[in-house]
């Protein structure tokens, strides 16, 4: 079996009867699927993220567990001639949102979402990549190169028949508007700040095209915090520096690695000098933690992510170090209490909404509120796609939409893109990042 991932890491898995089940094909994918033990957490529906597919109606078969077992028999050839083209695969594996939950919480740590990242591959291989999975996962490719997209999809929010007749064309619903692109005129503050820590902000693909107050915002409070800032990828001349996230979650891993090793060439010099390279959305970002070291590309590749941090962790290690001296109005903190705080899945996964409560307890007189809630459903394209909506819309509604509807006058809180959309168009209210929050909260 070819594997477009580097599983390398699980080659020494195996060891003791514990792993007396892998598969008989797949070499260390199938190590990393085996390392499940069948403690049935992920059939739980205590509080964390895991799992929010089988959250909604407990269904045994939609959990992680479900899904490596599935995986497991369609390696040993039990599933028939259909492999890992098995319809019951298919299913369970397609409403996976790669949510990174079982990642944290699964005793053994499933890393459930690299593996449907490799399923997708092998699905891409077998039957070829449809035109919407193809447009999806070019989206940063496409705005940077065809500004008649910002056009068009302005067109198509504004006419329902336009997002119908897409609906069945493309498979992306048609109930739900989609974000809409800004045109790249933005201009950042960037001041020359005398003894200023060296940093690197990462504009990526969401920010700088759909959220560039976000990337403004950020620039202004970490400058006000002492830090010199060389903003990546905001300029139009650095439209190919992309993360790969969207070329990864439609199993397109060729590309995901070019893009990849393109961006690691921009960041490397500043890693080897100690830099710290913070981003802003978390599924960008973390992918430079996470996945990059799955691709194959060497040294370079930890290097980065042991300098790639979140918007929120830098901070919150300033306040630890005694360094995020900021000033505060009291009438805006006044004005902008109480705070309702979603995190997205990935911060989650990786412990940073530590990171963001400690920020936000530095705000003297700030009142906020963690949600706790799984999956908000958009899940990167996920909420978008015609088949997917009403669970995606179900999954927002189990714990997220209500607790923004007992507190409708508080401003609502959301670093994740995905997460910010999904709040604007089931809650019907605007979300903020938490550099936006800091920013309208400084002197």
């Amino acid at each position: 079996m070819k594997t477009y991932l580097d599983w390398s890491e699980y080659r020494d898995a195996g060891m003791g009867d514990a792993y007396a089940d892998i598969p008989k094909i797949g070499g260390d994918f199938a190590k990393a699927v085996a390392v499940c033990i069948n403690s049935r957490r992920c059939e739980s529906l205590a509080k964390g993220v895991m799992c929010p597919s089988f959250r909604l109606d407990a269904n045994p078969g939609l959990s992680t567990g479900a899904r490596v077992r599935l995986l497991k028999a369609a390696l040993n050839g039990e599933l028939g001639s259909g492999g890992l083209l098995s319809p019951e695969l298919v299913e369970a594996l397609d409403l996976c949102v790669s949510c990174k939950g079982c990642q944290r919480e699964c005793e053994n740590n499933v890393d459930m979402s690299r593996i449907k990242i490799e399923y997708l591959a092998q699905l891409n291989a077998s039957k070829g990549l449809s035109l919407r999975a193809r447009l999806f996962s070019d989206l940063p490719e496409l705005l940077a190169k065809r500004h008649w997209l910002i056009k068009l999809i302005a067109i198509r929010n504004r006419h329902p028949w336009i997002a119908t007749l897409a609906e069945r064309l493309l498979g992306i619903s048609g109930k739900l508007s989609l974000p809409e692109p800004v045109d790249l005129t933005r201009k950042y503050n960037l001041r020359e700040i005398e003894d200023g820590q060296p940093v690197v902000l990462f504009a990526d693909t969401f920010c700088k095209h759909f959220s560039p107050d976000i990337l403004a915002a950020a620039v202004e409070v970490l400058q006000a915090t002492g830090c010199q800032v060389s903003l990546i990828g905001a300029a139009d001349e650095e439209a190919g520096y992309c993360c790969g996230r969207t070329y990864l979650s439609q199993g397109r891993i060729d590309e995901a690695r070019q893009q990849a090793g393109e961006l690691l060439q921009m960041l490397t010099p500043y890693a080897q000098k100690g830099v710290p390279i913070i981003g802003l959305e978390p599924s960008c970002l973390l992918t430079l933690r996470d996945e990059y070291r799955a691709l194959g590309l060497g040294e370079v590749a930890d290097l980065v992510a042991g300098k790639a941090v979140l918007f929120e962790e830098f901070l919150a290690k300033g306040i630890k170090g005694g360094k995020l001296n900021l000033s505060w109005s009291e009438q805006a903190i006044a004005e902008q209490s109480p705070v309702l705080v979603h995190g997205h899945c990935h911060q989650k996964a990786v412990g940073a909404m530590k990171s963001m409560r400690k920020v936000l307890k530095q705000i003297p007189g700030l009142s906020f509120e963690m949600i706790d809630a799984s999956c908000c459903g958009m899940a990167g394209s996920f909420g978008l796609e015609a088949e997917h909506y009403e669970t995606a819309k179900a999954m927002a509604q189990q714990a997220l939409l209500p607790a923004l509807e007992s507190r409708p006058e508080a401003l609502i809180l959301a670093n994740g893109f995905s997460c910010r959309h999904q709040i604007e168009v089931q809650a019907g209210r605007p979300a903020l990042h938490l550099a936006q929050l800091i920013r309208l909260l400084m002197v």
